[in-house]
């Protein structure tokens, strides 16, 4: 496998799928408030040759598989299952703070505005992978944005944002299936109070590596891997890849993964293997940082996403929606936003 080249393909816009959309009055997220007081097929294709390595190359093994922990609900939209479990906010999976997995759920029609009101962040940014359905987002920057199936929003807080996050209108209206996730990847020190943005990245932009014919790809969202770099803009050194997997049989998958990084291996869908040891699905597994390739047998049809960054090695300080350094700039953030200063 390590002697194929990769198909590097993008796909290009969906028909039908507006990405502007009216900015409409939310409800109020009273649940995080409250935490605050009290405590898809490619149109054209490229190829590239990857940089080949002079030197061998050696696989990370799994540090530990976390057990699956209980599902709850996000707002009244999102029906999750924070898979990080006890390591969420901690240096053992740093640069990320924490990841909700909401597996597919059916909704039917409905007039109501389902998900999470207006609520603030600060100190870390919101990535959004919408797998099935389309989510809505608007926020106090003047971002408006629906985001549909292979779609990925990118969302800085930094120093202070106000956003909600529902269920398109037009999803309501007919309703579907609903299958995200949400990871919190956290900001160095020294950019946490720098200015607010937000990344809108289409499938149509996210080049996908063939590995092997007919067997499924990677679709690259930050990063780098078999010679395609993502389009996601990163302020520290993160790495985003969500593994399709379109062959009915077992499968061989090579992810590049830098020696030192921090690597977790989710599994969405199916399972996967590495080495003697099984991740089923909607478990998460943490590698080893030594190595500088994570190598799996994937099973058929599977989907499995990989988070991959340089740890920060930073306190990390955490409360609600925010994620600074300190308690003391927990209590500056609370008090911001009470101040009107987001």
């Amino acid at each position: 496998a390590g002697s194929q080249r990769p198909t590097v393909t993008t796909t290009a816009p969906r028909p039908g799928l507006t990405h502007r959309m009216p900015l409409r009055t939310p409800t109020l997220a009273v649940a995080i408030l409250t935490t605050l007081t009290t405590a898809l097929s490619p149109t054209r294709q490229t190829t590239c040759t990857p940089t080949m390595s002079t030197t061998a190359q050696k696989t990370k093994t799994i540090s530990q598989i976390f057990p699956k922990p209980p599902s709850h609900w996000v707002g009244d939209g999102f029906h999750v299952w924070p898979v990080f479990g006890r390591h969420a906010f901690t240096n053992t999976i740093s640069p990320f703070l924490m990841f909700d997995y909401a597996k597919p759920k059916h909704f039917p029609p409905t007039k109501d505005q389902l998900g999470v009101g207006r609520h603030p962040h600060r100190g870390f940014e919101t990535v959004t992978l919408a797998l099935q359905g389309e989510i809505e987002h608007s926020d106090n920057k003047g971002h408006r944005d629906v985001i549909g199936e292979g779609d990925v929003q990118w969302m800085t807080a930094a120093r202070g944002i106000v956003h909600d996050e529902f269920h398109s209108q037009k999803f309501r209206e007919r309703g579907g299936t609903m299958e995200m996730c949400q990871l919190w990847v956290n900001l160095p020190k020294s950019h946490k109070m720098t200015d607010p943005r937000y990344q809108a990245i289409l499938d149509a932009s996210i080049p996908r590596v063939s590995f092997g014919e007919d067997a499924g790809y990677v679709r690259v969202i930050a990063g780098a891997h078999g010679g395609a770099t993502g389009p996601a803009k990163t302020f520290s050194d993160v790495s985003l890849f969500h593994v399709v997997v379109t062959s009915d049989a077992e499968v061989e998958v090579h992810l590049d993964s830098p020696a030192s990084h921090n690597a977790l291996l989710f599994a969405a869908r199916g399972s996967l293997a590495v080495a003697d040891q099984t991740i089923h699905e909607s478990q998460v597994a943490l590698m080893e940082r030594d190595g500088d390739v994570v190598s799996f047998k994937a099973s058929p049809k599977a989907q499995i996403i990989l988070m991959g960054g340089h740890p920060l090695d930073e306190p990390i300080a955490n409360q609600g929606p925010f994620v600074m350094n300190t308690q003391a700039e927990i209590v500056e953030a609370v008090n911001d936003f009470y101040a009107g200063k987001f």
